[in-house]
């Protein structure tokens, strides 16, 4: 058992806490406005997210709007989470191997078939459950999700120390050669500009966001680099889209961008976050 390492921290440490903060975040002004209900359409269209991994009170309003997309959809068995390895600790590419991952909502189960799959057709990932041990960018993802699936769901965690474009290119042609002909979902974990002025920060993302919306991981690494742009993941992005090409993806489109300073007011060291989602086709 994976248990939680940020609860009462990043986000809510009892399960009442936490399904009322999620509420909170649904409902947001950032947020889609209202909680999601049942699921309207039969198929998904959805193949991915980029998803933000701040604490709740800051990021949880922007990252609401990608789980809903996903609410009104039809439920993947599994949903892969890719995030960036904060601590240093593990290997370059993690997968992680423990049974279930618990939080406050309970305990998600983990898709090692899938995950063996992913190793077996990547160069560099390998089962490691020390990166993500202490890690919280995958899970902040997991009560979102446990809110709108309950336990009726499957987890592959990936924890990324390498997030260079080879390392991204490699996870990517694995993740998609795992998934094809399987039922799941890919959320790619990251923040974006960090403590920059709101304009300062406004200004970069937006770059680094025309080049996820193009479905272009090599846009992505070049723009981040030559903008110096501080995004916590990369890699995961990357990684994400390369997999989505794939597997058919025609479209991405940006649900919602916001800084922590829209949250509290404070616009001149911000962190930027996004909600971007990447589906089957055009809408």
């Amino acid at each position: 058992m994976r248990k939680p390492a940020v609860a009462g921290a990043f986000y809510a440490g009892t399960e009442a806490a936490l399904r009322q903060q999620i509420e909170e975040c649904f409902r947001h002004a950032i947020g889609p406005g209202a909680l999601p209900g049942p699921a309207r359409e039969t198929e998904r269209r959805v193949l991915g997210l980029v998803s933000p991994h701040a604490g709740y009170m800051y990021s949880g309003p922007v990252a609401a709007n990608g789980f809903f997309s996903l609410a009104l959809q039809r439920k993947p068995q599994t949903v892969v989470v890719l995030g960036s390895n904060h601590r240093g600790l593990g290997e370059a590419v993690a997968v992680g191997r423990q049974d279930k991952w618990q939080t406050p909502l309970g305990e998600v189960e983990l898709d090692i078939e899938l995950g063996q799959a992913i190793i077996a057709a990547s160069q560099l990932a390998r089962w490691d459950d020390l990166a993500h041990s202490l890690e919280h960018s995958i899970e902040v993802q997991v009560p979102f999700l446990q809110y709108i699936y309950a336990s009726a769901f499957r987890l592959v965690p990936i924890c990324m120390l390498r997030q260079d474009l080879e390392a991204s290119r490699d996870l990517g042609r694995a993740l998609a050669a795992a998934i094809k002909g399987r039922d799941a979902v890919i959320i790619a974990s990251s923040d974006f500009s960090h403590y920059e002025s709101q304009s300062s920060a406004s200004r970069k993302d937006h770059v680094a966001l025309e080049a996820i919306l193009a479905l272009d991981p090599d846009q992505l690494e070049e723009v981040v680099r030559r903008n110096s742009i501080s995004m916590c993941g990369p890699g995961p992005v990357m990684s994400m889209l390369a997999a989505c090409k794939d597997l058919g993806a025609h479209q991405a489109r940006l649900l919602r961008y916001a800084t922590s300073g829209d949250i509290t007011g404070d616009y001149s060291q911000v962190v930027g976050y996004a909600s971007v989602e990447v589906t089957t086709r055009r809408q």
